[in-house]
């Protein structure tokens, strides 16, 4: 018998060998994360405060534990954010370290967009190689409605990672069939409850079906593993919903976004079941809203925009997500008909089918739902939309010199450039030479299809054109732009909130519209109560006065609240620009019962409020009534002498 027994010298030049055969392959990886980081935080404080509602919220959480486990809008902890915290915890810890500014608070969104970006590619690239896992990374990281949310405070960037991670989880326990993947696949769930409540259970069908179709082990046993990973959801997200049951309700803040100071209710309600049939007590579009909320001109049932299976195609979404949607689409049905007869445990059929699912549970509810829907939630699109077309292309093309496949590569093309033609016929003046190179581009495409003299490397060049050309414009528009407000929009605005987020005047009854979503109906001027339209509003925070500001900062530490005031934007910017803590009566909507006339009236005579700011005036119902907080700022009118600091009215609740 001979044993032969490998030198170290040959053991390590192998290894060499190896890690050098392996390194270029990612260097494109490498590349595509360093552009997305370039992409992401170029120019982050463009924007401000971003969305001055959960930065307020994250700079209370950087003042205070206690606000920074219950997601607070202020230190003092008198409500909250109307979503849980998990997603202000990552900035809140950034502004304890570095301070607070557009930097610290937005940054952490940009690192989680590009681990989005990273845990996408992974995913992809373990059932179909490096080309398909580039592409997906690629699409995804240009996607208008990504970069506006990654570059963005909003809870759906964290949200997004955790539902790629979810997949990535769940395709590692189908690979292997080791359970502590999908008990992580599971964690990642409960997670994203903790992040923004059900939306998080828009992949959870694409989990559990394609576990059943290709998990290991029998079917009552792959039954039994979903229910642990159900446990582990519950676990990661339970442990938080019932420290704040259990907690004493008068010692904790208000559950912001809700009527009875109930984590449930906004679970079930404002967040969830609401979103779909439209019962959401407190909302904008609720029937017991005293501000009616119109479009077009007149009031609408639907103020969110007509449910039906051409939302997701309307001006305010196509732009953001639309570009590769319908090819998306093909590819879907296209790479399940090439797999549909590949064995039980596939792992390439179990990954189209849970990206597929994923797709068309998502896009079905957002097209229907009748309850709050605004564009940037399209974001949740984009991871599926990326990992389909990426995998369509590479498959296809490994596949072209068949007829059939070139008719699909054909058909995706035109789609392409149907649908950027269709986006770019929305905005004329945005790029219109645009609307000429990307049809020009694809009619290249498919001459090099069927005609094998064109060079490959053009052909190549042109369908990339064709795909991102669009996408990569209305990114870079959306970074040189920068947002603000409570609606991010992706690319170009075809309307601009003139007096709604920048008003510095009193302003007539008018309609006042907004590209980003619904139109406020504004009441006249009152001179009776003295009340003006200031930079702020119900979606912006506006920059408040420096004299204001220096009059917050005055004594401050002797109050537990520096200021009041109605509405949860306006209540940020004065608290951002002042670095302490503001009570933002009744919530982000102004509509929750919070606090209570009479502990708001016992707060103000134990002077624990300095001042209360109006920034627009009381409004009654049909039937002539006031809701709580109304009640709330007219009692302190009728009460306290107004005095003028700029362009605001403020009562000194200590006089």
């Amino acid at each position: 018998m001979t044993i032969t027994v490998e030198s170290p010298e040959v053991g390590v030049a192998q290894a060499i060998t190896r890690r050098t055969r392996i390194r270029p392959q990612r260097w494109a990886l490498v590349v595509l994360l360093a552009a997305t980081a370039v992409l992401y935080l170029w120019g982050l404080d463009r924007s401000g405060w971003a969305n001055a509602f959960y930065s307020a919220a994250e700079q209370a959480g950087s003042q205070s534990w206690k606000a920074l486990l219950f997601g607070s809008s202020d230190a003092a902890n008198s409500i909250t954010v109307d979503k849980p915290p998990l997603s202000l915890w990552l900035p809140a810890l950034s502004i304890r370290l570095f301070g607070l500014n557009s930097w610290s608070i937005l940054a952490p969104q940009a690192v989680i967009g590009v681990a989005s970006v990273a845990l996408l590619w992974d995913a992809v690239r373990r059932p179909f190689g490096e080309a398909a896992a580039l592409m997906a990374g690629t699409v995804l990281a240009l996607t208008p409605v990504a970069v506006t949310i990654f570059r963005y405070n909003n809870p759906d960037a964290l949200l997004v990672l955790l539902m790629i991670a979810a997949v990535w989880a769940l395709l590692r326990a189908i690979d292997d069939g080791r359970l502590r993947w999908l008990l992580m696949s599971g964690c990642f769930v409960g997670l994203g409850y903790l992040t923004k409540q059900l939306e998080v259970a828009l992949v959870v069908p694409a989990l559990a079906i394609s576990y059943l179709v290709a998990g290991p082990r029998s079917l009552l046993a792959r039954l039994g593993q979903l229910v642990a990973a159900l446990g582990a959801a519950v676990a990661a997200a339970g442990w938080w919903v019932l420290l704040v049951q259990l907690w004493p309700a008068r010692t904790r803040p208000w559950i912001g976004g809700t009527q009875t100071n109930s984590i449930l209710e906004l679970t079930l309600r404002y967040n969830g079941f609401g979103r779909l049939n439209g019962d959401e007590p407190g909302s904008l579009a609720s029937p017991g809203f005293i501000s009616p909320v119109h479009t077009g001109g007149r009031t609408s049932p639907h103020p969110w925009g007509q449910p039906g299976v051409g939302r997701l195609f309307e001006p305010e979404q196509i732009g953001g997500i639309g570009w590769l949607l319908p090819a998306a689409l093909l590819f879907a049905v296209v790479v399940l008909v090439w797999r549909g007869r590949a064995a039980r445990r596939d792992l390439r059929r179990a990954a189209i089918l849970v990206w597929v699912l994923w797709l068309l549970v998502t896009a079905w509810v957002f097209s229907y739902m009748a309850g709050i829907f605004h564009p940037y939630y399209t974001v949740a699109l984009a991871p599926p939309v990326a990992a389909l077309t990426g995998i369509g292309v590479a498959v296809s093309w490994q596949e072209r010199q068949r007829l059939w496949v070139k008719a699909v590569l054909a058909v995706a093309v035109a789609l392409t450039a149907t649908t950027a033609v269709v986006v770019l016929r929305h905005v004329p003046g945005f790029y219109p030479w645009l609307r000429w190179v990307i049809p020009l581009a694809a009619v290249l495409v498919l001459a090099g299809l069927m005609i094998a003299v064109i060079p490959m490397p053009v052909i190549v060049a042109a369908g990339a054109l064709v795909a991102l050309a669009g996408p990569v414009a209305y990114s870079v528009t959306t970074v040189e732009r920068g947002n603000s407000g409570a609606m991010p929009i992706a690319g170009p605005v075809p309307r601009i909130v003139t007096a709604m987020t920048k008003g510095v005047a009193p302003v007539k009854r008018a309609e006042i519209t907004s590209a980003s979503g619904p139109a406020f109906l504004l009441p006249p001027q009152s001179s009776t109560t003295g009340t003006h339209l200031v930079g702020c509003s119900l979606l912006d925070s506006g920059v408040p006065d420096r004299q204001l500001v220096d009059l917050l900062d005055a004594d401050a530490q002797r109050y537990t609240w520096v200021a009041a005031t109605i509405g949860s934007m306006c209540a940020a910017g004065y608290q951002l620009a002042s670095g302490h803590p503001v009570m933002p009566v009744g919530g982000f909507n102004g509509t929750d019962p919070s606090p209570a006339p009479d502990e708001f009236l016992r707060m103000a005579l134990s002077k624990r409020i300095h001042y209360f700011l109006v920034t627009n005036p009381v409004h009654e119902d049909k039937w002539g009534h006031l809701d709580t907080n109304a009640l709330i700022q007219q009692w302190v009118q009728r009460n306290f002498t107004p005095m003028r600091v700029g362009r605001v009215l403020i009562y000194d609740l200590t006089a």
